[in-house]
Formats: C-alpha cells, sequence, structure tokens
C-alpha cells in the first residue's frame, strides 16, 4: 500500500511537472491530471462489482503490473523523443481503467480484517499511508524532476509499482460472501445501491464539491510557485509534503477520538478549514503564506479522512462493500479530476479566479454536508442491506 501510493502522488506531481516543463501548457497538465483519473471512476461500478466476486489481491496486483507498464511506455516515448500530448494522454487514460482496483480493494480490505470496534484506529493508520506517500511522494517527485528530469522520476515510480505488485502478491484474501449474476447487472446493482442510500448519496455530493476545489488547487498551486513566486519544482514538491507532516499528526491524534455523532460538523469543518487556506492564498501568494496553507490544509485531512473511511463503513453493508465502496469513491473523487481539467484551463489565465472557485465550492460542499448527510443512519440505508 505504501508503496503503490508513494509511486501514485508521485506520479500525478511528475505528470503534472513534465506537461509544464516539456509542453509550457497548464491546459495540457489538466488534461493529463483529468484522463489519468476519470476513465477509471467511470467504469469504476464494473471493477467493484469484479472486487466483490473474485477478491482483492489479484486485481490490485493486475492495476500495479498496468500503471508500471503505462509508465514504462512514456519514459520509452520520451527518450526517444516521441512523446507528444497525444500519445502522453492516450497512454494515461488507458492507465487509469485499473485505477479503481487497487484503490477500493485497499480500502474495503480494512474493514474485512479489521475488527469493528477498531476501525477508526484501522482508518487513521489507513489515512496514514496516505499522508505517509504525500510527504514522500511529491518531495522526491520535485527533486528528481530538478535534478534528472521527469522522465527519470517516472521510471523510479514504474520500478515501485512493480516491487508493490510482488509484495502484495503475498496477502491473504479474505474474500467474503460472492455474489450472483452477470457483472453488469452487478455493477448496476451497486450504483442502485449507492444512489438509493442516503448516506453515500449525501457523501457523494458534498466530497466530490470539495474535491473540485481541491483539484482547482493542485493546478493552481504549481502555476503559482513556478509562474509568479519563482520557485521550481523541488519547491513545489516540498509545499506538497509539508501538507502531509502535519496530517501525519493530525490523523492519528482524531484516530483515537471517537467521531460517532459528530461526523458532520467534523467534515464540514475540514472544509471549511480548506477555504480559510484556499483565500489566505487569493489574499497573499507569496511563499511564506502558501507553507502555512500546506501546514493547515495538513491539519484539516486528519478529520476529513477518518470521518470520510468510517462513515462509509458504518453505513455500508458488508456483503456490498466491494461494488458500494468502487461507487462511492469514485463519486467523490470525480471531482478532483474535473477540478484540474478546469484549472488546467483557467490558471494561465487567472490565478485569482482559480483560487477564488476553490474557496466558494469548499464553502459550499461544507453547507452540503449538513443538507445531504443524515445524522444518524436512517431506517432506508437498514434496508438496502437486508
Amino acid at each position: 500500500m505504501l508503496l503503490a501510493r508513494t509511486a501514485s502522488t508521485m506520479v500525478q506531481l511528475v505528470l503534472v511537472l513534465l506537461a509544464l516543463e516539456r509542453f509550457h501548457s497548464p491546459g495540457v497538465a489538466g488534461a493529463v491530471t483529468f484522463l489519468a483519473l476519470a476513465p477509471g471512476l467511470l467504469v469504476s461500478p464494473i471493477g467493484g462489482a469484479l472486487l466483490d466476486r473474485h477478491g482483492r489481491v489479484k486485481l490490485m496486483v493486475l492495476d500495479y503490473v498496468v500503471a508500471a507498464t503505462s509508465l514504462g511506455l512514456v519514459v520509452a516515448l520520451g527518450a526517444t523523443d516521441l512523446l507528444s500530448e497525444v500519445p502522453l494522454l492516450a497512454i494515461v487514460t488507458v492507465s487509469s481503467l485499473t485505477f479503481p482496483l487497487s484503490q477500493t480493494g485497499v480500502r474495503t480490505l480494512f474493514p474485512l480484517l479489521v475488527p469493528r470496534p477498531l476501525w477508526e484506529r484501522a482508518n487513521a493508520i489507513d489515512s496514514n499511508g496516505y499522508v505517509v506517500s504525500s510527504i514522500l511522494g511529491p518531495a522526491v517527485a520535485g527533486v528528481l524532476v530538478a535534478t534528472v528530469g521527469g522522465l527519470w522520476a517516472l521510471a523510479l515510480t514504474s520500478a515501485m509499482y512493480l516491487v508493490a505488485a510482488a509484495v502484495t502478491l503475498g496477502v491473504r484474501d479474505p474474500l467474503g460472501t460472492v455474489p450472483h449474476g452477470n457483472l453488469l447487472g452487478d455493477a448496476w446493482r451497486g450504483l442502485v445501491y449507492v444512489a438509493r442510500h442516503p448516506t453515500l448519496r449525501g457523501l457523494a455530493l458534498s466530497v466530490s464539491t470539495n474535491n473540485i476545489a481541491n483539484g482547482l488547487f493542485y493546478i493552481g498551486l504549481p502555476v503559482l510557485v513556478l509562474s509568479r513566486l519563482s520557485g521550481g519544482p523541488a519547491q513545489v514538491g516540498q509545499l506538497f509534503a509539508l501538507s502531509g507532516v502535519t496530517a501525519a499528526v493530525s490523523v492519528l491524534f482524531v484516530g483515537r477520538v471517537g467521531t460517532e455523532g459528530r461526523e458532520r460538523e467534523l467534515l464540514a469543518g475540514a472544509m471549511l478549514a480548506m477555504a480559510v487556506g484556499y483565500t489566505a492564498l487569493l489574499l497573499s501568494p507569496n511563499l511564506v503564506v502558501v507553507a502555512i496553507v500546506m501546514l493547515l490544509i495538513g491539519l484539516a485531512t486528519g478529520p476529513f479522512d477518518v470521518v470520510l473511511f468510517t462513515m462509509r463503513q458504518r453505513r455500508t453493508d458488508p456483503a456490498w462493500l466491494g461494488r458500494a465502496f468502487a461507487v462511492s469513491m469514485s463519486l467523490n473523487f470525480i471531482g478532483f479530476p474535473v477540478g484540474s481539467a478546469i484549472g488546467g484551463a483557467t490558471a494561465s489565465v487567472s490565478l485569482e479566479a482559480t483560487f477564488g472557485a476553490a474557496v466558494a465550492l469548499s464553502v459550499l460542499a461544507a453547507v452540503i454536508t449538513f443538507v445531504a448527510i443524515p445524522k444518524q443512519p436512517t431506517e432506508e440505508e437498514r434496508s438496502l442491506g437486508a
């Protein structure tokens, strides 16, 4: 998990920096980020059905191998001066199709392996897997791009995916109740389950809205640092890593605190904290302020991640983990590639508009959290698992 997630955070930033460096285009950077995620999110219902049918481990390994192969192809084309915008976009699009298999596969292993009373602590550890990768990945990626170039950085991430695949092969697969019926039917039932589930539906609305803001910020920050603050790729990576430092502390603290009954307050508070950070960038864009903003975003990560993961686990029937989680996670995350694509188009025109939209969307997401997510599990949710 740590190897694959670190490789993932590295490649996301390397692809953005590679597009800015090689093609000098925020639009291409936004398109690469969008296509590296969105196609896979669209086919995630099928991925979830496959996970429930065939288990997690084999399909996670498949995704790691596909990722390693795709990155290797980008490196080969770049080394022979054959890499242009179209092949790069095509490769990341194909590689994204298996992305939900590992992301959902890892996430649904935790509630199957860990006793229910320990879910919050397990989710803190799970979230810290992201936190560690968010510290190491961007920092290493930024330094590698600055010193040896984007292609060598991609070559390293390809190797990391291969090692992750080899390690994952030894994991025990706790395959639960296997659904019957055809694959597309199971995928459709997963979509219907989430659409009818008040909590999962509310999370999809609020978290996806917040992730549009995150996507705008993810493209806007490198453009700000490189074009206005005289920074380089290494500084961009270090700034993203800063948020991981405070997130590591925040996640472990929240993981030891009971969140049941206070989920909406904690989730909305985290979104508003992110809005405060984006506002600071809008009002005073300099490297010191950017560093403080990244520390604040890291602090907000703890309540955001632990509440999101644990609430989804508590209110989802165990028999639906693969299908429901694949759809729910994809709906939650779809805002990020959408925001990245929009950010790629707007950042070169107006960074102020980019960060201003991020502020507005984060505040809107906090409001939706209270309006759309039930405070307690509903009878409708309980009946869906029957």
